[in-house]
This record gives C-alpha cells, structure tokens and sequence, in this order.
C-alpha cells in the first residue's frame, strides 16, 4: 500500500500549497501543474480500477497498479439481517403473528416485489451511469476523489456497487457479539481514508464480476438503511408510507431514496424537527426528494407532467411503528416470553444465550407456536373477569396454563398483570411486571409458588405405588408429634411441633386414601406418608416432571406432603397432564414448526415423554381424582364445566388461604389455575372482587377455559381401576393378650395396622398388659386398618373351665362365684348330671364373686336309660 499511500500524500501536499493564501503567480502555476500531475495519476489508478484489463495492456505496469491488482475483490455475501416473527395457530389452523423481533427492521423481498419508481430513483439520484460501469464509477469517483484528497474525509463518488460494498462489510460487524470486535471491525469498514476507498473500489468490481447489474440493485436496495432501525425498502415503505415497497407511488419513492443519502438527515419520523419536520413540510426530506425527481426526468425515467405533479405533492408519512417484542403480543405476552427464553436455551441459534437471542433477533426465522387462540382468548377474558391486575393492599397474581395431554404442547398462557420489560414501568406501575408467573425462573419466571394440597396427588401416587389400596386406613387424628418418618435419602426424620390441622376441621381418626383425597384431609396425608418413604414422595413428584421453580432440589420433609415446596404453575399443568395419561409425562414444548429465511425448516426443540408410575397406579389415582370432581373439594369447578366430559382434579389452599389453586385434567387438555399473593400474605376468604370472593375465583376461572378445551378437544374416559387397587388387603390381627402396650403397638404396625390406645378396661390379664383388641385378635381385617387396643386394670380373675364336670365338682371349683344353675336337655346318658355350657366362657375375666351360670345336662325326651 505504501506506492498508494505515496501517492495520495503528494497530491494531498500540492492540494495544500494551492490554498495556501499568499503564492506568487509562478507558484500558483506550478500548484496547479502539480495538481494536474498528481490528479492524472489519480486519474490512472481509476482507470486501473474499472479497467484493470486495459491498465495492464496499455501502460506500464507500475507498483501502484500492481498493489491495487492484488487487492482482495472476493466479498463474501452474508444473509441479511432480518425480523424473526413468532405465530399463533387461529381456529383454522392458519397462522396469526403474535410479535416480531429484530436489530434491524427488514423484510427482504425479490426485484419484482420493488416498484420500478424506486429503483430508477435510486439510480438517477445515486448512480446515473450504474448499467455503463464496472463497479466504480470513473467520473463520479473522480469528482470524490478530489474531494476526499482536499478534505481529508471520504466523501462523494461511490457507485450503488461500492455503498452495497460498504453495506455488507458493516452488516459483517452487526452480526459481532462481543462489543470491542465490532467497534473494531466497524472503524473498519467505515474509516475516512484513501486506503479504505480503494479497498471498497476493489471489492465493488469483485462484486461487478460476480452478479448481474439488476441483483446488485435489489441486494442495495434491501440492505441499505433507511434510519433507525429501519433497512431494506420493504420495511422503509411499511413503516414510513404504511405500504409496502411494489405500491409505493413517485414521490414516497423519491422521498424513501433521499433517507439514504443522509438517513439522520433526511428521515420522516420526528414530526418536530424544526429543519425536517411536519411544520416545515419536512423541507430537507422535500428538497432532496424534489432534488432526484429532477435527475429522473433528466434521464428520462419519467415525464415531465409525472415530475410536475409529484414535486407538487407534499411530503405526507404515514408512520406505522413496526412491532417488536413480546409486548406486542397483548394477553399473549407471557406465553410469547416462554418461546423466546426457549429459543435462548436452545442450540440451534448458537453457542450460548446471547448469541442465540442474536441470531434469533437478525436470523428471519419463523416460529409457529403451540399457542392456541381459542384457548388464549377465554384464559385472558376470564382472567380479566375475575382478577384485577393490582388491589389495595395484596401483591395479587393471578395465573392460568394449559397443557394438551400426550404432547407437552402449551396451549394457553395468561396472567392478570401487563407485561413489560422495562425496568422503570415494572417498578412504578402495580399491574405491570416482566415476570412469568407461570414459569420456572430461568425462563423469565418468578420463584414459583406454593401448590398446597393439589401436590398431595404424589403422595397418593407413591401410596398406590408401594402397594397399598383407596380403601386402606390409616391413623388420622390430629396430633403434635407424628413421629419418625422414613426417609431413605436423608435417614429418619422428626419433625417436633408439626401439627397440620384440616381445612375444615374434619375429626375423624382412620380416613381412607380415598376418603383423603376426596376430601383433602390433611392428616390424613401425612399418616399416609407415615407408612411411606419421604424421599420415594419426592420421586414420584419428580418423576412427574415436578420441581422447584428456583431450581433448588425439591423438599421433601413431612409439610412437603402438603404442598409447600414453590413450583411453577406450568410445571403442574405438566404434571396433571401426565397423570391424564396413563401416567405418561411428556416435557413441555412451546413451538411446533422453525423455518429459516430460505423457508427450510429447522428442527425444534421435541417433548420428551416417559413413563411416571405404571398404569395400575395411575388408574387408581385417576379413580380417585375424579371423585374429587364429582363429590369432593373440586365440585363446584365440575358442576360449571359444559360440556361434561371425564375429568380429574384437585383443589389446593395454602396456610392463610394466602394461595388458592384448581388443577385439573380431561384425557385431551390439563388446566391448572391459580389466585396466588405474589408478596406477602393475605386471607382470601376475607377479600372480595367484583365478580366474587378472591378465594372462589378458580372456580370461576377453570371451568371456562376447560368447558372451551372440552368442546374443542373432547374426552375420553379414564382407564378402569383394579380391585387390587380399590380394595384394602385382609390380613389377621395377631393375638395380642397379655403383651406390653408398646410391644402390641410394634407388633400391629409391623403388620401393616395403625395402633390406637383404647385405654383401661376390667381384666383378668396382668395390669398394664393387653386386656383385648378390636378388631379381636384371629379375625381379619383390612391392611392399614387401625386397631384399638385396651389394657388391663388386672381387676378380674380367670373363669375356671367346669365343663364336664359334676354339678359337686363344678359348684366346688367356682367356690368364690355366684353359681347359678339351668338344666339343658341331653341325648347322652353320660351328660346327665355333668357341666354341658358355662356363662361367662371359661378363661374370660369376671370381676371377684361374680356371677357364673352353668347349665346341667337331663335326659331329654327320646334319651333312653341306663337298663
């Protein structure tokens, strides 16, 4: 480059000595000479430029021709950067865009989607001899040249070739993520300098070479910037005119090409500028517009009554703010804001989450979502309905997800707050916030929230699981010490002052699995997770794709039973979901289709489906799921569903009625809606919305989005139960006479029974030690059945056996009774006389002196005598 380099700073210094005030005629003349010098060589180097050919064959090859020969003139054409835009499906199916997302607003389009006004525009006011050159235009250049060589700038002369050069050598540093390399490569590929002039002449006729005239211009046209953040004529005419770029008339077009020369200067969407704005006519925009229609009437592009008219119109934008983010995406934004964390996470779009939100941002992918309008559209109008977005006093969220069973596919999404990104508004505004109540926090959501007794459902599927049945009991009264619970993970747990009472105050002491769910029993739960492991609990939830919306690993000590692990509304819906389908949970997926700017598909990220606990299991808790439905806590959502078809579910309430919860499944859709306090605490039994009290609102909520799904999707009826399921297990209650208490309660709970004191009772047997059970010990029992056991005072004695004796022998061994005497018929002459019954049974307990009937065999009717 130094020949080059040489040769610009001689002209540069002969430049000078020409402005220089005080020069005598000779030196004037000799400046001049000098000039004339210097610009014939400029002179050569352009025509080097455009005709390498002919430089070589009719002058001597000097250094500086030979540097500028060797110049690079491969330019590599990148894709454009483009809007990427996100689809919802509408009831057709067809596609509805949701929101669109770019650095640069551009739509790229074909020559024969550009109106011809604007490309004979372009070329009259940028380029008059573009079809006559090869890339650089000599006269042009010329003219620029010197300009740049007396300025020190780069200024003036570059053909549509070289600023389509320029172009796509600073969309190569866009597409940069790390900051210093971009602001290096852009200095770059935009420095005032003669060396970077000729670098870009250079590549100008590589590109000459390489494509046809007409592709050059489309390419410029689509590339160029139009101010802002606005590139390409597609997108200029869409946001300055409201139309688009084949029916732009004269002038818009004009208007559009004149942004380019000056886009700072020139552009049409600040209405107050005093230079360029609505009160002036946007005169600078006008005088440049005005400007290029005179150059097309000069080359005859139009005729003069088209030039005429369109100087005479005024300049008049349309301006239509194009769309971007997920703000733009209404009710929908939430939903919108879980595809965009999801393309984040995926490595489709590159290395790691900020290349991948650039490429997504300037790639021109189309994403078509899962979303399901039908299903979005009453989620929002119910959640609008029944929750506000801010009330006196109450952080209030409210949050609503719906999951297509055996897919994973989220259809509907919505929230009671305005969604924003912006810092300032989320924390000024109470109905606004940028968080995703209904997602897991690495996916723009929040910490979760508890799910209270709607996560009991695990508990049920570990209890079905271990073998036990709906129909087996287990100690439910309400006590202050529960115990030691099993915790395979973690090694035996106590949790002193855990005293979980019921909702409603139920009493009873030996519920059901099913009466439990049916009527969410609290301590019913937890002696259900007494006979179980804590850690095989957790399992279960997780292997329902359950888990902490911070990420942190689920808790999973006694009140984790109930429900006071923060998981993320979705991660239930997905979960319900699961349990909907033979216990089959597939992952959540939020896009069906991706395809690129060229219209090839890209693969998606899939669902992953596995099997959560086996069908037996499933259908028991489906069983029992759908009885909450129909005669449980969830009655009121079941009652308001239309059209009915199979359906599960189960209500939630956490400590304070603080959060209320329905979640609930048909075969097709699962549903799970929440009316949760974002911060604090709050009784919502105590506050009242216009369309009713905070803590029923999920009743009205539920029921309208799955009376929607039900119609939409149908049905189908759960799988049957199995008697193993339904019934409890009959096991012998061992013989427990005469044992210690607390030996008695060891041997019952080791037989799978639920031990209850039934206090001290009169008996013969030893004091202290067992008097008698109940059931009695030798019959049969259901497994988890609790059995009363009493003790001894020690107060009685032992009844002697007389049967069989004589009624000497008998009174004589019941001496200390009160013997009262019958006679029973016989047909046995040897029974007469002798001890055929005895009242109370020999071995039982009497008290001292008490009374014992013996009944004395005679001869009946028929007997015969001894001779």
């Amino acid at each position: 480059m130094a020949p080059i380099q040489a040769v610009f700073q001689v002209l540069s210094r002969n430049l000078k000595c020409m402005s220089a005030k005080n020069r005598t005629v000779s030196g004037a003349l000799g400046g001049f000479l000098g000039f004339v010098g210097m610009s014939a060589i400029a002179g050569i180097l352009v025509t080097a430029a455009v005709t390498p050919a002919l430089a070589l064959s009719g002058m001597a090859a000097t250094n500086t021709i030979n540097v500028f020969e060797n110049l690079p003139d491969y330019l590599a054409i990148d894709q454009l950067a483009q809007k990427s835009n996100v689809y919802a499906n509408l009831t057709d199916g067809s596609p509805y865009l949701l929101a669109s997302f770019y650095d640069q607003n551009r739509v790229e389009v074909a020559s024969d989607a550009i109106n011809q006004f604007v490309k004979d525009a372009a070329i009259s006011g940028e380029d008059p001899r573009f079809y006559e050159h090869g890339g650089v235009d000599l006269q042009g250049t010329v003219t620029g040249l010197v300009t740049t060589l007396a300025s020190g700038t780069a200024r003036g002369g570059s053909s549509i070739t070289q600023q389509y050069v320029k172009n796509v050598l600073v969309q190569k540093c866009e597409v940069l993520t790390d900051q210093k390399k971009r602001t290096t490569c852009y200095d770059a590929a935009t420095e005032t300098s003669p060396d970077r002039k000729l670098k870009e002449m250079r590549l100008a006729i590589g590109v000459e070479k390489k494509y046809p005239k007409d592709d050059i211009l489309r390419q410029y046209l689509n590339i160029t910037g139009f101010g802002g953040s606005v590139y390409g004529i597609e997108a200029a005419a869409n946001y300055y005119f409201y139309t688009s770029a084949a029916n732009l008339t004269l002038p818009q077009a004009a208007s559009l090409v004149a942004i380019v020369n000056n886009p700072v200067k020139f552009k049409l969407d600040n209405p107050d500028s005093k230079t360029n704005g609505a009160e002036n006519g946007y005169q600078a925009n006008k005088q440049r517009r005005d400007y290029i229609l005179g150059q097309m009437l000069k080359y005859k592009k139009i005729s003069r009554a088209d030039h005429d008219a369109a100087v005479a119109s005024p300049v008049q934008p349309n301006l239509h703010e194009p769309s971007t983010g997920c703000q733009t995406a209404g009710g929908s934004a939430y939903f919108c804001d879980l595809v965009i964390n999801t393309l984040q996470n995926d490595p489709t779009f590159g290395a790691d989450e900020s290349t991948r939100l650039a490429n997504f941002r300037r790639g021109g992918y189309n994403i078509y979502t899962t979303l399901d309008l039908d299903l979005q559209s009453v989620a929002e109008s119910t959640m609008k309905a029944n929750v506000p977005s801010s009330y006196p006093g109450w952080d209030v969220g409210g949050v609503i997800t719906s999951v297509q069973v055996g897919t994973g596919r989220v259809l509907g999404m919505a929230q009671n707050k305005d969604y924003t990104q912006d810092p300032a508004v989320a924390a000024s505004n109470p109905n606004a916030t940028g968080l995703n109540y209904n997602t897991d926090i690495d996916q723009g959501g929040s910490h979760g929230f508890q799910p209270g007794s709607t996560y009991k459902v695990f508990t049920l599927g570990e209890w079905l699981t271990e073998g036990h049945s709906l129909n087996e009991r287990v100690d439910s009264r309400r006590k202050s010490d529960w115990g030691t619970f099993k915790d395979s993970c973690n090694g035996p747990q106590n949790f002193p002052g855990f005293n979980p009472k019921n909702d409603s105050n139920e009493s009873g002491t030996n519920y059901s699995a099913l009466e439990s769910t049916i009527g969410s029993i609290n301590t019913g739960f937890i002696g259900m997770a007494k006979k179980l492991d804590l850690c095989g609990i957790r399992k279960t939830a997780e292997s329902f794709g359950v888990h902490r919306a911070d990420l942190d690993p689920l808790q999973q000590g006694a009140s984790a039973v109930l429900g006071t692990n923060e998981v993320a509304p979705l991660s239930m819906a997905v979960a319900f979901a699961g349990i909907a389908n033979n216990g089959v949970t597939c992952s959540p997926i939020v896009i069906d289709r991706i395809t690129g700017p060229d219209g090839a598909e890209i693969p998606p990220p899939k669902s992953d489906c596995k099997q959560s606990v086996d069908p037996s299991v499933d259908a028991g808790m489906t069983y029992a799921m759908q009885r909450v439905m129909s005669n449980g806590t969830a009655t009121a959502s079941n009652r308001a569903t239309s059209p009915k078809v199979p359906m599960i579910g189960k209500t939630g309430t956490t400590d304070g009625n603080k959060d209320t919860w329905m979640s609930g499944a048909s075969t097709k859709v699962a549903t799970v809606v929440g009316v949760v306090s974002v911060t604090g605490d709050i009784n919502q039994r105590n506050i009242f919305f216009d369309s009713g009290q905070a803590a029923t609102a999920r009743h009205r909520m539920w029921p309208e989005v799955m009376s929607v799904a039900n119609a939409k999707y149908g049905g189908d009826a759960f799988a049957e139960a199995s008697s193993k399921v339904l019934q409890a297990v009959q096991v012998p209650v061992p013989d427990l006479r005469g044992k210690t208490m607390a030996d008695a309660q060891s041997t019952l709970e080791s037989a799978g029974f639920s031990y209850a004191d039934g206090g001290v009772t009169d008996s013969e047997m030893p004091a202290g030690t067992v008097a008698r059970t109940d059931p009695a010990g030798g019959t049969s029992a259901s497994r988890g059945a609790t059995v009363t056991v009493y003790s001894s005072n020690g107060t009685q004695v032992v009844v002697p056996d007389v049967v069989g004796k004589t009624e000497a022998e008998a009174r004589a061994t019941l001496n200390g009774f009160a013997v009262t005497k019958t006679e029973q018929d016989v047909t046995d002459p040897k029974q007469v006389g002798t001890v055929v019954g005895m009242t109370p049974a020999a071995g039982s307990g009497s008290a001292p002196g008490g009374r014992v009937s013996i009944a004395v065999g005679k001869l009946g009717a028929g007997g015969k005598g001894n001779g």
